[in-house]
C-alpha cells in the first residue's frame, strides 16, 4: 500500500490585506482624533476692557470666533458661517433650551460682520442671557516689569 507524501514544497501564505485594511481605518482614527483636539485648544486674543469682570455660569453654551472670523460652538466648528446655518448649529447644541446664558468669545482682531451675524442668529433663536467675553483693560500708569 503506497501512502500520498504531502509535498514539502506548499508554502503557507499568510494574506496581508486585511491587515492593510485594518491599518488604514487605524490611521485614520487617529489623524481624525488629532484634528479634533486641536481645533478644540483654539486661542483667542480677547479684546480689552474697562468693567468689572462678572462671575459666569460654568454650564453655559460658548460661541467662538477666531480672528479670520471662523465660528465655533462648543468645540465644534460651524462650516460656511452664515445666520442659518449658525443658527442650526446653535439648535443641536442648545436644543429647546433658550435660557441658558451664552458667552461670546471673539477675537480682538475679528472681522465685526462676525460678531454681528453670530449675535443675529442667537436673537433669532430667542436667546436673551448673552455674554461678551473681554480682558481687563491694561492700566496706562503701570509700569513694565523691564522699567523697575
Amino acid at each position: 500500500m503506497k501512502f500520498a507524501k504531502s509535498s514539502a514544497g506548499d508554502d503557507f501564505e499568510i494574506s496581508v490585506i486585511p491587515l492593510i485594511d485594518v491599518m488604514l481605518t487605524l490611521l485614520m482614527f487617529f489623524v481624525m482624533t488629532a484634528t479634533f483636539e486641536h481645533r478644540s485648544l483654539m486661542r483667542v486674543a480677547l479684546p480689552e476692557s474697562s468693567a468689572e469682570p462678572v462671575a459666569t455660569e460654568q454650564d453655559g453654551l460658548t460661541v467662538l470666533i477666531d480672528a479670520e472670523g471662523r465660528t465655533y460652538i462648543g468645540a465644534n466648528e460651524v462650516l460656511n458661517p452664515n445666520v442659518d446655518t449658525i443658527k442650526e448649529a446653535l439648535s443641536a447644541a442648545a436644543g429647546e433650551d433658550r435660557e441658558r446664558p451664552v458667552n461670546l468669545r471673539a477675537d480682538g482682531k475679528t472681522p465685526h460682520q462676525a460678531v454681528v451675524t453670530a449675535m443675529d442668529a442667537l436673537g433669532q433663536l430667542g436667546f436673551s442671557r448673552l455674554s461678551i467675553a473681554t480682558v481687563p483693560a491694561k492700566s496706562p500708569t503701570a509700569k513694565p516689569a523691564g522699567d523697575r
